[in-house]
């Protein structure tokens, strides 16, 4: 494969992002092929596994979309193409395509995830008319709490927060996991398309911090971490506001990432966002007792992640 060629593609597609991208590719997912289209003029990765001799595709972790990318006109046509095109080998599919990547949920069963955007373009008071009384209430509660928002802290103390608190509650992140976050951020960094911003309290305790990746015209809020303190103080919403409120005016769009749980989903949408989907598509061509192993692997799987945490 030339990833030259490969990175230009997503660099000129009309949707191509962060994820995309060759060397990010080949950190969340060294094995990855691609179904190409003509000298690279659409591109389709795929993020293989192999299980019990079994191929198949799945979601990398911190890859919110991949799917088709292409620099010329996108119909459900070529997508529907460029699905059916996917080797016969890979005997379970179980990935994310991208927004513009448009599908009948007749001519091809696929479930809508969601995701939240806020176009920046407009001044700050326009933006900041749109948020909601809760919001609002906030944010107020943060600038008596006296929290102060900084640049370019280390990576390390946001996700070490997120570790001790909601990253105990959960079963499917285990050392391996946190090791690959921590070396996509330093990457991004070093590109010089990441900053990472925490929230301090009046003690200069960090309760708060985010890490935002820069992809075309967006800002992707692409992980975020608090503590106790950062939910009495209202912290969250104050790093959010504070870039929003930097960024007012600008040809960029804060995407969200997501998301699909409905207390996340209200707290974004409490910025004015937009809601937007995405097609998660599934496939499984196994025969049903091997299936159901498959399945069970992946279970026992999360299992051991939670006993690694």
């Amino acid at each position: 494969m030339d990833f030259t060629k490969w990175d230009h593609c997503i660099d000129k597609s009309f949707n191509g992002m962060v994820y995309a991208n060759s060397w990010y590719l080949n950190m969340v997912n060294e094995n990855w092929e691609a179904l190409v289209e003509n000298d690279y003029e659409r591109v389709f990765p795929l993020t293989t596994g192999r299980k019990f001799g079994i191929d198949y595709l799945f979601q990398p972790r911190f890859t919110q979309q991949l799917g088709i990318f292409s620099q010329t006109l996108l119909t459900e046509e070529v997508v529907i193409n460029f699905l059916d095109s996917i080797p016969s080998n890979f005997k379970y599919i179980d990935i994310s395509l991208n927004t513009l990547n448009k599908l009948n949920k007749i001519t091809r069963p696929t479930a809508l995830w969601k995701n939240h955007e806020l176009d920046l373009i407009a001044t700050y008071q326009e933006i900041s008319s749109n948020y909601s009384t809760n919001l609002k209430r906030n944010l107020k509660k943060a600038v008596n709490s006296k929290i102060s928002i900084l640049k370019n802290i280390k990576p390390d103390e946001v996700i070490n927060i997120f570790r001790q608190n909601k990253g105990k509650l959960l079963d499917n992140l285990n050392d391996n996991d946190y090791h690959l976050l921590h070396h996509l951020i330093y990457l991004m960094i070093h590109k010089g398309i990441a900053e990472v911003v925490g929230a301090f309290n009046d003690k200069n305790e960090l309760c708060a911090g985010a890490f935002f990746v820069y992809s075309k015209n967006k800002a992707i809020f692409y992980f975020s971490a608090t503590n106790l303190l950062a939910k009495e103080t209202g912290a969250m919403p104050l790093l959010i506001d504070t870039f929003i409120r930097e960024n007012a005016g600008k040809h960029l769009t804060l995407d969200f990432e997501g998301s699909n749980d409905h207390n996340l989903a209200r707290f974004y949408k409490s910025f004015g966002t937009k809601e937007l989907y995405y097609p998660h598509y599934q496939k499984n061509s196994l025969n049903p007792v091997v299936s159901i192993g498959f399945y069970l692997s992946r279970k026992l799987k999360k299992t051991k992640n939670l006993l690694n945490l």
